[in-house]
């Protein structure tokens, strides 16, 4: 399968799933899919020479707790399909994967998008505890404190003292 075949079937599976995507420099594809923790979660489709290479942020670099976030990912690495959790040179967050050109049908499309969904958004709040707890207690406080909706963080209850 050429790249031009490649960018082709990504194109048409990405319209017959109805996936918002944006095409960039004609290699690269911008996927936006709709989240539940995660209000969306973006993914990156590259067609290179000999691979499909998939990307997508997570989360930034934790604030606290890193030897936890990071085993957190490294035992989700275990049972990931396709992607797996990798950190840049920032220490943010992202998923990462490649596909052999050969690989990508319209099929292996959706089931990769759907993994990397499902991961990132599945995965978000655990990520979030791990590293964030003392950004989540601030955030709940001064909310509290103005009067303001806790709403978005009702998944977080449990980490605030007295609650």
């Amino acid at each position: 399968m050429t790249a031009g075949d490649v960018r082709s079937t990504i194109e048409r599976a990405l319209d017959d799933m109805d996936a918002p995507f944006l095409r960039e420099g004609g290699d690269a594809f911008l996927v936006t899919l709709p989240g539940v923790r995660r209000h969306r979660t973006l993914v990156w489709l590259v067609v290179g020479a000999h691979e499909l290479l998939v990307e997508s942020f997570v989360c930034r670099h934790p604030d606290e707790n890193h030897e936890a976030v990071y085993r957190y990912l490294l035992q989700r690495n275990a049972s990931l399909r396709t992607v797996a959790y990798a950190v840049d040179a920032s220490g943010d967050i992202h998923l990462v994967g490649r596909l052999a050109l050969g690989g990508v049908t319209p099929e292996e499309i959706d089931t990769l998008l759907g993994v990397v969904l499902e991961t990132s958004d599945s995965d978000f709040n655990q990520i979030l505890e791990r590293g964030f707890t003392s950004a989540i207690r601030r955030e709940w406080a001064w909310r509290m404190s103005r009067g303001d909706s806790v709403k978005n963080l009702e998944a977080f209850r449990h980490l605030i003292a007295g609650s």
